[in-house]
């Protein structure tokens, strides 16, 4: 495919992207850029991620900042801030091979601070750069119907839009750097606390003798309804706690929003709770599961299992 992405300040940018991180999330973002018809340059510590994308239509990158070397919008998708750093910032990150006009998307989910001291310094080299978090777990990033959160320059912003289009159905600038990674805390608090209520529900309605399908059946179309519902409660049903989200990586987010909130001020009673859960599962070895076996803490208290009658 042919055409050119229209840069920051006017600056012309062919249709090839660097890509770093190709874990659960990022390798089907990944593919579905290349579908969309772009030239990928790939990068992962795990080498058999790169070479599954290079079957794909990828070129390997050597290293972050070969990858920045040679695409001028470098996009990372990586488990957490130290990881977010060392790739952008580190003696061989993307920013050591970015050149002025470039353009650096992050779509990890971090520490909003850490996203706005990486994006200093990258602005310092003439390269800018947005936070670009996502919501929707491995399902969504295999469709390309994540809901993306931006914190950055409209006019970055405006550059890459159709490109983040390629990888979700929404994507929204929320306001300045670090506004993204906020909006993705905010996301996440309230999905952590949806999968609670739901656990603490099934519970109740399983240990009552009720069958907790025909429950959910019967409050699905109702106020209680919600995308996490829908999402989450078939996996509790068939006892599916395959990782699409791992509670390991929830425990993170929700400890960034702790650490975030504290430093303004703000408590965040409901969340710490939720923590705590998920903290305890990790000590019983459920640290990869899904976060929808956040209920496995409540059929830990009630000695019962939710599951689905049929």
């Amino acid at each position: 495919m042919t055409g050119s992405i229209e840069g920051k300040g006017g600056v012309q940018m062919n249709r090839k992207i660097g890509f770093i991180g190709l874990g659960i999330m990022g390798r089907p973002m990944a593919r579905n850029l290349i579908k969309a018809g772009y030239t990928l340059v790939v990068f992962d510590v795990n080498a058999e991620a790169i070479q599954d994308l290079c079957s794909a239509g990828a070129e390997e990158g050597l290293s972050a900042r070969d990858v920045a070397e040679r695409a001028p919008l470098v996009i990372t998708m990586l488990p957490n801030s130290p990881h977010v750093v060392e790739a952008i910032l580190g003696k061989d990150g993307a920013l050591a091979g970015a050149g002025p006009g470039s353009i650096l998307v992050d779509m990890s989910s971090i520490a909003p601070l850490v996203s706005k001291d990486v994006a200093a310094k990258a602005r310092a080299k003439g390269v800018e750069m947005l936070d670009a978090p996502v919501s929707g777990g491995e399902p969504k990033a295999v469709e390309g119907t994540l809901a993306i959160m931006v914190g950055g320059e409209e006019k970055t912003f405006d550059a890459v839009r159709e490109i983040l289009l390629k990888m979700g159905s929404s994507a929204i600038l929320v306001g300045g750097i670090g506004s993204g990674n906020v909006a993705k805390l905010a996301n996440q608090i309230i999905v952590a606390l949806n999968i609670a209520a739901m656990s603490e529900a099934m519970t109740l309605a399983t240990k009552a003798g009720v069958d907790p399908e025909k429950v959910f059946q019967a409050i699905r179309g109702g106020l209680a309804g919600s995308t996490v519902l829908e999402a989450k409660m078939p996996k509790v049903l068939k006892g599916d706690f395959k990782p699409g989200f791992r509670i390991e990586l929830h425990i993170k987010d929700l400890m960034n929003a702790l650490d975030t909130a504290h430093g303004i001020g703000v408590p965040l009673p409901l969340t710490a709770g939720v923590l705590e859960m998920m903290q305890a599962l990790k000590v019983d070895g459920k640290a990869q599961n899904d976060h929808a076996g956040l209920i496995q803490y409540y059929e830990s208290l009630c000695a019962i299992e939710v599951r689905g009658r049929q």
